[in-house]
């Protein structure tokens, strides 16, 4: 499986008082490892730049997004995240702008979003977006 990470994932598991309980985050690290392939966006990578300050944490961020694979939106792109944003509002479910250009990026490239932005999900019911979710644990009796 290849993984979009969005930024709210990308967010926790670079902050150092993260919790680490959370299964995206765990999740981003399994494929990091080698489970999954994890691609990311400029889109992203500029969100993460503007929340984290400083020097130092900015090369950081720029210096272990160099090693992944980096995918554009095109034209054709932007008219589709445009009328997928459209199809979500008629539905009654607002997404933003860059939102409904990420989750374009994954329908196009048969990517699966890994998010803890519930507004992917809300959004995958109007469109052939697929979202991670964690496997359901079983119950012991």
């Amino acid at each position: 499986m290849t993984l979009f990470v969005d930024t709210s994932v990308w967010s926790l598991a670079l902050r150092r008082d993260a919790d680490s309980a959370v299964p995206e985050v765990g999740e981003l690290r399994d494929a990091l490892s080698g489970a999954n392939v994890v691609v990311t966006a400029g889109l992203v990578l500029q969100e993460l730049l503007q929340g984290f300050s400083g020097a130092k944490a900015s090369a950081q961020i720029i210096e272990r997004f160099a090693a992944l694979p980096l995918i554009q939106p095109d034209r054709d792109d932007h008219i589709a995240a445009a009328l997928l944003r459209n199809a979500c509002r008629r539905a009654g479910v607002q997404v933003g702008t860059i939102d409904a250009v990420l989750a374009q990026l994954c329908v196009r490239h048969d990517l699966t979003m890994l998010s803890t932005d519930n507004d992917f999900k809300l959004a995958a019911r109007h469109c052939s977006l697929r979202v991670w979710s964690p496997k359901p644990t079983r119950r012991r009796r």
